[in-house]
């Protein structure tokens, strides 16, 4: 649905599925486009305490006598202080809208709000943030700990009329050096400045602006964030229309957006996703391979074993086979039945699919064709969106004469999960939550929703909806849906994946792009179709691909028209997919501890390279290379011959897989063998590596391994989960002139340590009742 804004259009707003949308107000720095009034605050004429804040009232002109204030508008700009630390203010002209639905969903603890009022300022405090209004002229500035974030003149905040309705902007400073992150899973370049951004979910692919994940929040090097809390569609004009500014806009009268401290990136990561919401832990068998039938392939029973089975006769640890949309009949999406001519007996099959010690996982989306015999069921429940005339809204996009499932109805969700909890009955683990981008404004909801506010809050619905059923059934820390689209809060019902990518190393990168994002926007679990979705990868992409995406949280093996089992891609395909889930299966007690804090914190467990290095001017364009954690630095290699460029932070970095120590502070060019990439753990780092090659969801207590990296003076340590994420063992080391003294406070079933410090390896055994060793 929907098209994007073009960029060389003189137009102001155009219409796309019965929505404006405001592209500019301006052109260039001293004309306002044709048809344009703008409205701003200029200066403070009054300030009050009122209940749903503290309001500040500013006129749009400089009042010099009693006759000004007549016939001319005046500016409210109330703040609240939602949780300590973050400023809400909003912005209104008339106050008087009918109150609106939906909007998302907050976990306010309000806080204490302090104002001083001056004669020349005014001063609002919420905890270490500080925002400072000018009465005459009026200005606006945000602080934290004595240091300027951001802020904005008397011409940049206030209200526009345009021949095609109201808006409301607000044009924050961006500074020499700021760069600004997020806004949602984007494919263009990493660092936002210099882009115009819509925030309005589209089936786009990967290689476009348009996105199946819109985030209305930028986070700034600068160390604060902005989230613009309206479910609509917001513009973003960052650092283009103004060059000097972030400027967001939005259709109406009133626009509410947050000023988000923190300290740092990964401080205002932490109290957005403490406002909005944080992850649910994944269970830790969705962090093995999946496999896929792939989508328009053909398959059946057979061909799924044989897959299976070539897997392990290959040695290649398989752990989720996923069923992609033909498990269900051709022009029946969603029927949520089995294809009983290609699986006579889904039950059987689910059952043999377990024995082999895989979890299942089937593709849903929310939309009934007309040729379901759902569809006949659900138009006459009312469980579909209509038209407004009462018709049920249908198109052929996709499946002919489909319906969407309005999940603003209560019944309509029980009756959808009434649907999905039979397929769990037979032996399903877990579903694919594909789509919900495409969804239609000229429609009327059960509830009365607003359907421009619900095009992008609609998949929230539909996540929750099949996540909450997975864990009343399944219980929690075992429920996983693998989502594409998102909104914000989306993050609470993880996992997400980046969509439909071509089969080529730009596409990989494009795709990686995405990932950074869409982690500086509040999800911490992301992954994407390994190789490509369509066309088919030569074996090099193939390769590297699978490198890629055995690094990080979730890895999927999926693709189009074509298989995606790796025997298919030359002889050293196997090998290679082998070597990396063996990788992988052994850093589960680092990644799921990564995965736990996610759950407690938010922060991603993939990182931006200025997430974790924010005082190194020389990361913060960074998008071909990444961080698991704070630890592992990982460099995917998007060349045929081996090639790649990277940059080590500054310290000495120990590659993972050779034991080569590297001085870092210096980009460096290297070419690997496909068994191998930039792989590096940083120094001063304590690693858990458990004992299995095999498996996921193992005992990571029983036989690990804690390797101690170059070991400062100051030390550092490392807390290891067992497979449900609980806590059970402490590690510290601490240099001692030579020797390195390490302390052990915990459970552990046959621990080694091993130092790395660049002169050869050091290893100890540590018995049960052991707290302290010396190496």
């Amino acid at each position: 649905m929907g098209t994007a804004r073009p960029r060389n259009s003189n137009a102001i707003p155009f219409q796309t599925d019965g929505q404006v949308i405001c592209m500019k107000f301006t052109d260039g720095f001293w004309v306002l486009k044709p048809g344009v009034t703008l409205t701003n605050c200029r200066e403070v004429q009054d300030a009050r305490w009122e209940e749903d804040g503290y309001a500040v009232y500013c006129s749009h002109v400089p009042v010099h006598d009693r006759g000004m204030i007549l016939n001319a508008p005046l500016l409210t700009l109330t703040f609240r202080a939602p949780r300590a630390g973050i400023l809400s203010l909003t912005l209104a002209h008339f106050q008087g809208g009918a109150g609106k639905a939906p909007a998302f969903e907050l976990f306010e603890e309000p806080a204490a709000m302090d104002i001083t009022e001056g004669p020349d300022a005014i001063t609002v405090t919420s905890g270490d943030l500080r925002a400072v209004v000018t009465r005459k002229p009026f200005s606006l500035a945000f602080f934290e700990n004595g240091v300027r974030l951001t802020g904005l003149g008397e011409r940049h905040m206030g209200h526009a009329k345009t021949p095609e309705g109201a808006f409301m902007r607000v044009k924050l400073d961006v500074g020499v050096g700021e760069k600004l992150y997020g806004l949602g899973e984007r494919f263009t370049p990493f660092v936002k400045n210099g882009q115009a951004v819509d925030i309005w979910n589209e089936d786009g692919g990967t290689a476009s602006e348009l996105a199946y994940k819109n985030i209305p929040l930028y986070v700034s090097n600068s160390g604060y964030g902005v989230f613009v809390n309206s479910t609509g569609k917001v513009s973003y004009e960052l650092c283009c229309e103004a060059v000097q500014s972030a400027q967001f806009s939005l259709a109406g009268e009133t626009l509410t957006f947050m000023v988000i401290g923190g300290g740092s990136m990964k401080g205002v990561i932490e109290r957005y996703t403490a406002l909005t919401g944080r992850p649910a832990l994944p269970p830790a068998w969705s962090f093995g391979l999946w496999l896929t039938t792939s989508f328009t392939t053909e398959y059946n029973e057979e061909t799924i074993l044989a897959f299976v089975d070539g897997m392990a006769a290959r040695g290649i640890p398989l752990h989720v086979f996923h069923f992609d949309c033909f498990w269900m009949k051709g022009y029946e999406w969603c029927n949520m039945d089995w294809d009983r001519a290609m699986f006579p007996d889904p039950e059987g099959l689910l059952r043999r699919l377990h024995e082999r010690g895989l979890k299942t996982c089937l593709w849903i989306n929310p939309y009934i064709a007309q040729k379901s015999p759902l569809f006949k069921v659900a138009m006459a429940a009312g469980y579909l969106l209509k038209r407004p005339n009462g018709d049920v809204w249908q198109w052929d996009m996709w499946q002919a004469g489909m319906g969407i499932v309005d999940f603003a109805n209560p019944a309509a969700c029980a009756w959808f999960q009434g649907l999905l909890k039979r397929l769990l009955d037979m032996g399903v683990d877990c579903f694919k939550t594909d789509f919900g981008e495409r969804i239609p404004t000229d429609c009327v909801y059960f509830d009365g929703s607003d359907p421009v506010l619900m095009h992008n809050y609609y998949t929230l619905l539909y996540n929750r909806c099949v996540f909450e059923l997975l864990e009343r059934e399944r219980g929690a820390g075992e429920a996983c849906v693998f989502a594409r689209s998102a909104t914000v809060g989306s993050q609470r019902y993880p996992l997400h994946w980046g969509g439909d990518s071509t089969s080529t190393f730009p596409s990989m990168a494009e795709t990686l792009r995405g990932g950074l994002s869409l982690c500086m926007s509040g999800f911490a679990f992301w992954s994407h179709d390994i190789s490509g979705f369509e066309e088919m990868a030569t074996p090099e992409v193939y390769m590297r691909w699978a490198q890629f995406g055995l690094l990080g949280t979730h890895s999927r093996l999926h693709g189009s028209g074509s298989y995606r089992v790796p025997w298919l891609f030359g002889e050293r395909a196997p090998d290679v997919v082998r070597q990396f889930v063996h990788l992988k299966c052994r850093l589960m007690p680092y990644l799921y501890g990564l995965a736990a804090e996610a759950h407690e914190t938010g922060l991603p467990v993939m990182r931006a390279m200025p997430l974790v290095f924010d005082g190194d001017r020389a990361c913060e364009d960074l998008d071909r290379q990444y961080m698991l954690g704070d630890a592992l630095l990982v460099a995917p290699v998007f060349r045929e011959d081996g090639a790649v460029e990277y940059y080590l932070p500054a310290g000495r970095w120990t590659h993972l897989l050779t034991g080569a120590v590297a001085q870092g502070g210096a980009w460096r060019n290297e070419t690997y063998d496909v068994d191998s990439l930039p792989l590096f753990v940083r120094e001063n780092t304590l690693l858990p590596m458990g004992a299995s090659e095999t498996q996921t969801d193992y005992d990571y207590l029983d036989g690990l391994e804690v390797r101690v990296y170059q070991p400062s003076v100051e030390g550092a340590q490392c807390a290891v989960v067992d497979s449900r994420g609980v806590q059970c063992l402490r590690v510290s080391a601490r240099r001692e002139g030579d020797a390195v003294r390490v302390r052990v406070n915990g459970e552990h079933r046959g621990l080694t340590l091993a130092v790395y410090d660049g002169a050869g390896v050091r290893r100890a055994d540590v018995s049960s009742g052991q707290t302290e060793v010396v190496l």
